[in-house]
């Protein structure tokens, strides 16, 4: 069920504090608060100390609040020539600001004004789930998560170093200080993490000692005389290896390319094939595609995976164009028409229900929705601003231009053949000889995966795709993409993209008449009577092959291993190939997937916390497909 963020009001005292009227509690001390978020939590947790010359440090702090916590700390990271190579910060925040309401409140402290225009300038829009901020050219990561802690905390997947209990006071939000909350953090406790907090309420002390961490009292600041600090006690050794930190990508198209970014930028080493001339010639050849999300009311995982993935791929977006590295797309916004009346009801439901915030989605009737597309309309439907088109094959040139010099790429290389020789996978060509070897392995090839074995337990299918180009004068409507179970986009390059077919299983690539006729009606249900504009001008088009997946998930980790598994066995139990990964079944998503699954499988392979909630990682693990072939055969066995 979708949870609906209610964001903060920002209140003040008489004397200027910043005040919850919500909690009835202010969000700091009267007077020295950077001093205050100083002492206690990064002395209370013995930083810079404990984070120097380290690759990687984890903070998780338990409410973000003004962010005054993790600004001090960035600035403390900052300023310490022996700081770790890369800081992760996760911070829950249930009620979290508006990025314009946390500017005001940052500007008591114009020590930080440097850092805390940069962190508003990349503030998330406030929906629910992980928002990963990079900072630093890569080496701080801030990881908001939006919503309740204790249904967060359930669903993170990290190891950490330290904790922030920060929060209105245990009498005011007792949910966040709980014996619950508190068993969880110690769950994703390193070995020797420590904590701190400025509460020393003696339910707070035994709820925290029972969790297995060790409390002790300490000096306060200023008027407060004790504050609490401690360590876990038996925390359970979870070392993560990674595999030298090398690796070879199949595949130079979205999948592949942005895999290989967020391997380099964590200074692996990356040799990147592929069998064409140039990066995005297969699936991810097209000349625009459509990065938006897909609802639902229930926000099941096709819904919270293609929201976290839109927001994620927008902020890759403006990070490479930051860098210098522009892609070539534009935020038109696009408008989802509804298919019928009825269907225009259900998503008005969606939106009423769960008040996305407006700069996401909203709800537009058929007079407006006519408006945005500079075209007569037959329903209105879901409007989102932010979202817009891409250039599919620009976008993997980028990547690959951003990762830099630890990124190798070698065209012209058609991959027949995969051996474990020891610990090596030895990659062959279409001669038979080895052209790379390496530990680990990453298959990114599109449907092409199929052709591998090893990757049979990956019911990966060809989907047909043909998209038809229609000519366009430039500025001529729509000038946003609208999409009506197909899609149209504004002009680009003298054409609009208009489709698209989704065969399965048909492998001949050919343009055919039959689907340009079929894009032609997909485009008259979108745009009523458009195709009559057209004349009789031949059209051109691309025909390009999909991965699909039978759930219409992407597959993403490691490559599970034939086997045979009780119907009750979990995703922990299957067996892996060791050292070979899958990124595959984006079908018509890739644009939406690349980007999130890229960082979700670049974490794993590198043990940072995963940018996504526990269970939405299960959903995209290539094991899933085992366990349900286990079931299905248990149940076809008793029937």
């Amino acid at each position: 069920m979708y949870e609906r963020i209610e964001p903060a009001q920002l209140d003040s005292t008489a004397d200027g504090t910043p005040y919850s009227a919500r909690f009835g509690d202010v969000y700091h001390t009267q007077h020295g608060a950077l001093g205050q978020s100083r002492h206690v939590f990064l002395e209370g947790n013995q930083l810079p100390h404990r984070w120097q010359r380290k690759s990687r440090f984890v903070i998780l702090e338990t409410g973000f609040g003004l962010g005054l916590n993790f600004l001090a700390t960035w600035a403390a990271w900052r300023e310490d020539p022996k700081r770790c190579d890369r800081l992760h910060f996760i911070s829950i925040e249930k009620h979290p600001f508006s990025a314009s309401d946390l500017a005001v409140a940052h500007r008591r402290w114009p020590e930080l004004a440097t850092l805390s225009a940069r962190l508003c300038a990349q503030w998330p829009t406030l929906t629910p789930g992980h928002h990963r901020l990079w900072l630093e050219d890569g080496r701080v990561a801030l990881t908001l998560v939006f919503g309740d802690a204790s249904e967060a905390l359930a669903k993170l997947d990290a190891r950490v170093d330290a904790f922030y209990l920060d929060g209105f006071s245990p009498a005011r939000n007792p949910d966040l200080w709980s014996a619950r909350v508190c068993h969880q953090l110690a769950a994703l406790a390193a070995p020797v993490a420590t904590l701190a907090t400025w509460s020393v309420s003696r339910e707070v002390r035994q709820h925290l000692e029972y969790a297995r961490f060790r409390i002790d009292k300490v000096r306060g600041f200023t008027g407060k005389s004790e504050m609490l600090r401690g360590h876990i006690a038996g925390a359970p050794e979870k070392i993560h290896r990674p595999h030298g930190r090398e690796a070879i990508i199949i595949g130079a198209g979205l999948a592949g390319t942005s895999l290989a970014h967020r391997l380099v930028k964590r200074g692996w080493q990356v040799q990147l094939l592929d069998a064409a001339a140039g990066p995005g010639q297969g699936a991810s050849g097209n000349l625009a595609g459509v990065l938006r999300p897909l609802p639902s009311l229930d926000d099941n995982r096709l819904a919270r995976l293609t929201r976290a993935g839109t927001l994620a791929g927008i902020r890759h977006l403006n990070a490479l164009g930051a860098a210098g590295h522009a892609v070539r797309w534009a935020p038109t916004g696009v408008l989802h028409l509804a298919r019928d009346p009825q269907h225009e009801v259900r998503q008005r439901e969606v939106v009423d229900s769960q008040q996305p915030p407006a700069d996401f989605l909203r709800q537009v009737d058929q007079a407006e929705a006519s408006a945005l597309a500079g075209w007569p309309l037959a329903v209105g439907g879901w409007w989102f601003p932010g979202s817009g088109w891409v250039q599919p094959p620009s976008l993997c040139a980028a990547n690959i231009a951003a990762a830099g010099d630890g990124l190798s790429v070698h065209y012209g290389v058609s991959v027949c053949g995969l051996d474990r020789l020891d610990d090596l996978w030895q990659v062959r060509d279409q001669h038979g000889d080895i052209v790379a070897e390496s530990t680990c392995v990453i298959l990114a090839n599109g449907a092409d995966i199929r052709h591998f074995a090893l990757a049979g337990t990956l019911p990966v299918r060809a989907a047909r795709g043909q998209v038809s180009h229609v000519p366009a004068a430039e500025g001529s409507a729509p000038d946003i993409v609208v999409c009506r179970l197909g899609y149209v986009s504004p002009a680009i390059d003298g054409v609009r993209c208009a489709g698209a077919t989704f065969l399965v299983d048909d492998d001949d690539p050919a343009l055919r008449e039959s689907e340009h006729a079929d894009n032609l009606a997909k485009l008259d249900f979108i745009l009523p009577g458009f195709s009559q504009t057209l004349g009789d001008t031949p059209m051109a088009g691309r025909v390009g092959f999909r991965p699909a997946s039978p759930d219409r998930l992407p597959m993403v980790g490691a490559i599970a291993a034939p086997g045979t598994y009780p119907p009750d066995a979990t995703l922990d139990q299957v067996a892996r190939e060791p050292g070979l990964y899958a990124i595959s079944g984006f079908g018509a998503r890739g644009l939406v997937w690349s980007a999130i699954v890229a960082e979700t499988l670049a974490s794993q392979l590198d043990g940072d916390p995963l940018p996504l909630e526990r269970d939405l990682v299960d959903a995209i693990d290539p094991g899933r497909f085992v366990l349900r072939r286990a079931r299905r055969d248990r149940f076809s066995s008793d029937g």
